[in-house]
């Protein structure tokens, strides 16, 4: 389809939700009560609870994905060989994705509008716990693009709530050309192991700031709360606090405080505890692993960038890490030894996320290394062709 084509069907799903939104939410409450009843966690509701507000910014996130340019087509490199051949490497739709993600019904329509855009059709197996909202956001969906001209089932939710039908899923090579689980680690090491479809793996986020000697502490309690406390329930929020011992007698007791008034706890190691008294919780390797997804945290001191580098190597899940320093050496020592997704300069773990990067709605944060690495938005969901012309050319 051409580009207008898509971004008019973009356009007329966004009025729709805006139309629909008593619709989702009426859905949406069915799911949030169902999921208290069965005991979700504070963290999954948030993730699973919407609003008039969170269901406009699904629509004005189709409108931003609009307004980008259409990466079909688009010529990645070409020249003329010495014998005359003219090469181009165009970017085509992947083809059919299918998406299987947890308790955030927003990812519905994120995915819908990336795939719609990339001229992919997608196949959506959200979790049981949103099954309510999903059906209501597909089917507002599907009804607006193909009234737009969309062909029919460009946009499709995949039947069933049980682990059989996902796996049927995963099961569905020359179907379904590629799968991107969006969820917790249990959820994306099953989909890795499970799937004879070729998998993008989003990933756990592990994140961590780190406070260097050369810090303005100022900015470092700052990006601390922010990467923290900003919506804990993200995967770009930061889970492991370091600061160079240098700073620490007296960055610590700032920091400890400013937490602590924000409801955070700390997991802190000896030097922590000593600075925070009876408000910091041991650390364990436990939580040095961890993904909270809570207002938690584990904090630490180390000796130097390369000590915290080699933390965040060790525990870390190569998702965004952040460095809080006026220390060009530094900087550099740290950015050359993370090997992560992201990594962040002087500024908060809460920026790696496709909208904030200018993609738009994104389809996820890789943390693999194969095609795509971080946020994900239209490129990534795109593969190439080589188109050569000639003009009678054999090979000798």
């Amino acid at each position: 389809m051409p580009r207008a084509a898509k971004d008019n069907a973009l356009l007329a799903m966004a009025d729709a939700l805006v139309a629909h939104t008593d619709d989702v939410l009426a859905a949406n409450a069915e799911d949030v009560a169902r999921g208290r009843e069965s005991g979700l966690s504070e963290a999954l509701i948030d993730r699973l609870s919407l609003d008039a507000k969170r269901v406009a910014a699904m629509a004005d996130g189709l409108r931003q994905v609009a307004g980008l340019p259409d990466p079909v087509g688009e010529v990645i490199r070409g020249s003329t060989l010495p014998n005359g051949l003219q090469l181009k490497q165009v970017r085509v739709p992947l083809g059919v994705v299918g998406i299987i993600y947890e308790a955030r019904p927003n990812v519905t329509v994120d995915a819908a509008g990336l795939c719609l855009k990339s001229g992919n059709a997608v196949l959506l197996r959200g979790s049981s716990s949103a099954r309510s909202s999903n059906a209501a956001l597909v089917d507002i969906l599907a009804e607006a693009g193909e009234k737009a001209g969309l062909p029919t089932e460009t946009v499709q939710l995949v039947p069933g709530t049980d682990h059989e039908s996902a796996k049927h899923l995963m099961r569905a090579r020359g179907y379904v050309d590629v799968l991107i689980p969006r969820g917790g680690a249990g959820l994306i090491r099953s989909v890795v192991e499970e799937s004879t479809v070729p998998v993008i793996e989003t990933g756990v986020g592990n994140c961590h700031v780190y406070v260097d000697a050369g810090a303005d502490l100022d900015m470092a309690v700052d990006i601390t709360l922010n990467a923290k406390t900003h919506r804990p329930s993200v995967c770009n929020a930061a889970e492991t606090l370091l600061v160079h011992r240098d700073v620490a007698p007296t960055f610590l007791p700032r920091v400890l405080a400013a937490l602590r008034d924000a409801g955070v706890t700390v997991h802190g190691d000896e030097q922590v505890q000593a600075a925070g008294g009876a408000d910091v919780v041991p650390v364990t390797d436990d939580d040095w692993a961890a993904e909270y997804l809570s207002l938690d945290i584990a904090a630490g001191v180390v000796d130097s960038v390369e000590d915290a580098v080699a933390h965040i190597r060790r525990w870390g899940s190569g998702h965004t890490e952040a460095i809080v320093t006026s220390s060009l050496a530094a900087s550099q020592a740290f950015v050359m030894g993370c090997d992560s997704a992201a990594v962040m300069v002087n500024a908060s773990t809460r920026f790696t996320d496709g909208e904030q990067f200018g993609f738009g709605a994104e389809i996820g944060i890789s943390t693999q290394k194969l095609h795509a690495r971080g946020p994900m938005g239209l490129p990534e969901l795109t593969s190439t062709t080589w188109i050569v012309i000639g003009d009678g050319h054999i090979r000798g």
